[in-house]
């Protein structure tokens, strides 16, 4: 199956900063965990495919600043967002 015919669909990461969406996506690109904690600005888009029984798809994932400076920016984000991710701290 070429690339142009699988399925996509853009998931939104949110959550506070130091929630760990950024590892989230950095483990399944690399497969490695990341330590130390570097700030997302803004946002950052990457493609994880996935292989299902129905066949492969990719979740465009939208890696969003979870920093309160940015947090106008962020709403723009979730538009025509078709799945979420909520992240959360929950030793806090």
């Amino acid at each position: 199956m070429s690339e142009e015919n699988i399925p996509s669909f853009k998931l939104v990461l949110v959550g506070d900063g130091g929630t760990g969406k950024t590892t989230f996506v950095k483990r399944h690109l690399s497969g490695e965990f990341e330590k130390k904690y570097i700030a997302t600005i803004g946002v950052e888009v990457h493609p994880l495919k996935f292989h299902t029984s129905a066949g492969p798809i990719i979740f465009n994932t939208w890696d969003t600043a979870g920093q309160e400076k940015f947090g106008g920016l962020r709403d723009g984000y979730y538009i025509q967002g078709q799945c979420g991710i909520v992240m959360f701290d929950v030793t806090s």
